[in-house]
C-alpha cells in the first residue's frame, strides 16, 4: 500500500523576488527555478542596477510571468502597480540585496518600482545581502541592517568567502537551497516553536586544517555536515547560533552567524571570543596534533625518496578548557566523539577526561565521515541511549529538542 502523499508546503505559496544589481544576481535565477520546481508562484521585480547582470528574458523564462522593472508605467500604474504586486504576495525576497537597497529600504527612500513597493507593503519581507566585505563591514550598512531587523525583516546569509573582486570575507550571497530553506521557514503557516529564543549557542564544525608546509596540510574526513544541521536546528528553535567551522564546502545555515577558521589554534581563539554562552555543542573534529614547524616553501622531495621528518605537537584540547569551572563556561558544554572501535567504552572516558557535560558518540569506520546519515550513542548524567541511524537532520533536529526541554523555560533576569 502506497504512503500517503504530502503537499508540498511552498506549494501554491506566492513569492515576490526582487533582484537588485550584483554580480550575485545570476543565482537569484537558480532560486527561482527551485522555487518554480516547488509549486511556488513567482513573481519578479528587476532593477535597473540587476538588469545589468541578468536579462528580463531569463527570468521570465524560469518564472513564466511577465518581469516588472518600471515605476511609471501607463499600463501598470493606472491600476496600481506597486500596491497590487506588494499586496498579492504572501512573502517579498530581495535577492540578492545589494547595500543600495538595503540603505533604501532602512531609511524609506522609495525612487524606483522596487524600493517603492517595500514600502509599500504590509506582507512579510526577506533580503539576502550580497556586496564587497568592505561595504558589508561599512558602519552605514551595519546601522542600516540593524535597523531592518529591529523592524522585523528577516534576513539569510551572507556568507563569507572569495568575492568575484578577489577579496575574501563575509559579504557572498547564501547558495538558493540555503534562501530556499529561509523561505520555507519564512512561510510556515504558524510560528515555530521558539523555546530557545533568547539564548546563545556555540556550535563548533568541520575539520581542522593543519600546515605542514604551503600546499599540503593535515586534516581529517570530517565535512561538517552534522555540525551545520546541529546550528540550523538550534537556530529554528529561536536560539541566536554562532557556528565556528573549519574548512567545508557548506553553506552557512539561515539566521546563523558563522565565523570560518582554519586551524585548531584559530578555532579555540574563536570559540572563546564568541563567550559568553549558554549553549555550547562541539562537533568539529579538531586535529589532535600540528606541524611544530611549518615550512615556509614546498617541501620538496629529496634524494630516494626519503621523507622528511615532520614534529608534532598537540594541540589545544578546546572541549576540556571550555568545561572547565569558570565564570564564562556555557551552562550546557556537549562534546562528540567519532571512535571506529569500543564507541561506548570509549565515549564513556572522554566524558569523564574532557568534563562536559553531555557526550555524543558516534562510529565513523564506516560512511557517516562525509556522509548523509548518522547513528549516535547520547551519554548525559541520566544514562546513555542509542539513537538509530538517520538523516543528521534528524539527529540535529532531536538534539536541539533534548537541549530546549534540559534548559526548560528561559527565566527573566540577566543571563549569561
Amino acid at each position: 500500500m502506497n504512503a500517503p502523499h504530502t503537499p508540498d508546503r511552498l506549494a501554491g505559496r506566492r513569492v515576490l523576488i526582487v533582484i537588485s544589481g550584483g554580480v550575485a544576481a545570476f543565482k537569484a535565477l537558480e532560486l527561482i527555478r527551485l522555487l518554480v520546481k516547488r509549486g511556488c508562484s513567482v513573481r519578479t521585480v528587476l532593477t535597473r542596477a540587476g538588469a545589468e547582470f541578468v536579462t528580463p528574458l531569463s527570468i521570465a523564462a524560469l518564472s513564466a510571468g511577465e518581469v516588472h522593472t518600471e515605476l511609471f508605467s501607463l499600463t501598470e500604474e493606472s491600476r496600481m502597480g506597486h500596491i497590487e504586486l506588494s499586496r498579492a504576495a504572501d512573502l517579498l525576497v530581495v535577492c540578492p540585496a545589494s547595500a543600495d537597497i538595503l540603505s533604501a529600504m532602512a531609511t524609506g527612500r522609495a525612487h524606483d518600482l522596487a524600493t517603492t513597493l517595500l514600502l509599500a507593503t504590509d506582507k512579510p519581507v526577506l533580503v539576502a545581502p550580497a556586496m564587497n566585505v568592505r561595504m558589508w563591514l561599512h558602519p552605514a550598512t551595519t546601522a542600516n541592517v540593524a535597523t531592518l531587523i529591529e523592524r522585523g525583516v528577516m534576513m539569510v546569509g551572507p556568507d563569507e568567502g572569495v568575492m568575484a573582486c578577489n577579496e575574501y570575507g563575509p559579504g557572498r550571497l547564501a547558495e538558493p537551497e540555503a534562501i530556499l530553506a529561509a523561505i520555507e521557514q519564512a512561510l510556515e503557516p504558524t510560528p515555530a516553536p521558539a523555546p530557545l529564543r533568547g539564548r546563545r549557542a556555540l556550535v563548533t564544525a568541520g575539520p581542522t586544517h593543519e600546515p605542514i608546509d604551503p600546499v599540503r596540510y593535515l586534516a581529517n574526513r570530517s565535512s561538517g555536515r552534522q555540525g551545520y544541521a546541529i546550528a540550523a536546528a538550534l537556530a529554528r528553535l529561536g536560539a541566536q547560533v554562532t557556528l565556528i567551522s573549519g574548512p567545508t564546502a557548506l553553506a552557512a545555515p539561515a539566521g546563523v552567524e558563522r565565523v570560518s577558521v582554519e586551524t585548531g589554534r584559530q578555532m579555540r581563539d574563536a570559540v572563546f571570543a564568541a563567550l559568553p554562552a549558554e549553549i555550547a555543542v562541539m562537533t568539529a573534529a579538531v586535529a589532535d596534533w600540528r606541524i611544530a614547524d611549518p615550512a615556509t616553501d614546498k617541501i620538496k622531495k629529496r634524494p630516494g625518496g626519503t621523507p622528511p621528518e615532520l614534529r608534532l605537537l598537540p594541540n589545544p584540547d578546546i572541549l576540556a578548557e571550555l568545561s572547565a569551572p569558570g565564570p564564562d563556561r556555557p551552562r550546557l558544554v556537549i562534546g562528540f566523539a567519532a571512535e571506529t572501535s569500543k564507541v561506548g567504552e570509549n565515549a564513556r572516558d572522554k566524558l569523564a577526561r574532557k568534563g562536559c557535560d553531555w557526550l555524543v558518540a558516534n562510529d565513523v569506520s564506516g560512511d557517516v565521515m562525509g556522509g548523509a546519515d548518522n547513528a549516535i550513542e547520547l551519554l548525559t548524567p541520566q544514562g546513555s541511549e542509542h539513537w538509530s541511524r538517520r538523516s543528521k537532520e534528524a539527529i540535529a533536529t532531536m538534539l536541539a529538542g533534548r537541549i530546549a526541554t534540559a534548559l526548560g523555560p528561559r527565566t527573566p533576569g540577566p543571563q549569561k
